[in-house]
């Protein structure tokens, strides 16, 4: 599927309402998501053997791009039980109903998922609001030993730290605008954004 019509599919998605402040709910565009997957798959990490993760999966936009793109199925990790109905509702109108397993549950440091795919795809929290509320998802990473992208703000310099002491490979790939609409009381303005960043982990 081209980059344009990608996009096109996934800013069509349904998307999930949530306003939990502590979760950091911040949606990813379809714009932004298709540029994403079209450089997880640039890698060759994405095939149509691949089941893929994707921990903290909101309205099911980056593990349903996957799948658009070829991968053969997507197990989706979200705490939000209202979001994970809008998951299942996207997965049954892009007709990915089959090939996907949605799981609510919660990922913290004393509930780390079992995981059990070829790749992880994840746009953790960011840790603006609690201190380290990303690390329990770069723990699962760890833990599962698989290969992973992840999306974070630019500024973060933790990732490769946490990962090459733990000897992983850890590659930081690019950067784009990611828009911050104001859906919390504490954003004085209609829009804003900010810099994001991916990065690639793997243990060689």
């Amino acid at each position: 599927m081209k980059l344009r019509q990608l996009a096109i599919r996934l800013s069509n998605l349904k998307e999930h309402t949530g306003n939990n402040l502590d979760l950091e709910q911040y949606s990813i565009t379809g714009n932004l998501a298709a540029r994403w997957i079209s450089d997880i798959l640039s890698f060759g990490d994405i095939n149509n053997s691949s089941t893929v993760a994707d921990l903290g999966a909101g309205n099911g936009i980056l593990g349903i791009g996957c799948q658009l793109a070829g991968a053969k199925k997507t197990i989706f990790f979200e705490s939000d039980s209202n979001a994970c109905k809008v998951i299942k509702d996207n997965l049954i109108n892009e007709s990915l109903i089959k090939s996907a397993k949605v799981i609510n549950q919660h990922i913290s440091k004393d509930n780390i998922p079992i995981i059990d795919s070829d790749i992880i795809i994840t746009n953790p929290p960011w840790g603006r609001q609690l201190e380290k509320a990303d690390r329990p998802f770069l723990d699962a990473i760890l833990a599962s030993g698989k290969t992973a992208h992840i999306l974070h703000s630019s500024n973060a310099t933790h990732i490769t730290k946490l990962f090459e002491n733990a000897g992983w490979s850890v590659e930081k790939y690019g950067e784009a605008d990611f828009a911050l609409p104001a859906k919390y009381m504490h954003h004085n303005r209609q829009r804003s954004k900010t810099i994001a960043g991916f990065w690639r982990v793997s243990k060689d």
